[in-house]
């Protein structure tokens, strides 16, 4: 009798640990579709002063995590006049390089108008867009897809 009635408490303990592995995996997967927001790869232009931004899945929006970054990025340019910079548009392996190339422009774009409208002037801003030729992270996974949606803020000069 003792052993039954262990059979089934040990029983219903692994089904317990085993649908809350389930349940922990299946948060961890889906939880990496927005924009990164992780530091292990942010450079920086300056001290202080983070050399990209990130972006959701498909996505060329400001999030506003990109929006203190690149006002940070502008308070500098605008302390350094004589200093130039390339926009570079990135994204995750996922899609078409056609599409992909079009999405990271995008992205540097709307970093570009950022700045713009925080007082940097045009002509010291320039965009190019690898799309996913030059990723941050080579993995194929969630974590390697949010950290390669980026833009980052080169010096030229």
């Amino acid at each position: 009798m003792l052993s039954k009635n262990l059979n089934k408490v040990s029983l219903a303990l692994v089904m317990t640990l085993f649908l809350g592995a389930c349940a922990t995996q299946q948060a961890t997967t889906t939880k990496g579709d927005d924009a990164y927001t992780g530091t292990e790869t942010v450079k920086f232009l300056a001290d202080g002063v983070p050399d990209r931004v990130f972006f959701s899945t498909n996505k060329s929006e400001l999030t506003s995590a990109a929006t203190t970054t690149l006002g940070k990025q502008a308070t500098y340019l605008k302390a350094n006049p004589t200093l130039n910079v390339v926009l570079e548009g990135h994204a995750d392996e996922r899609g078409t390089r056609e599409y992909n190339l079009a999405l990271g422009e995008r992205r540097a774009t709307a970093a570009k108008n950022y700045l713009i409208s925080n007082g940097v002037a045009a002509n010291r801003i320039k965009v190019l867009s690898y799309g996913k030729e030059k990723p941050a992270n080579p993995a194929s996974n969630v974590l390697a897809w949010s950290q390669n949606r980026r833009t980052v803020t080169v010096k030229t000069n």
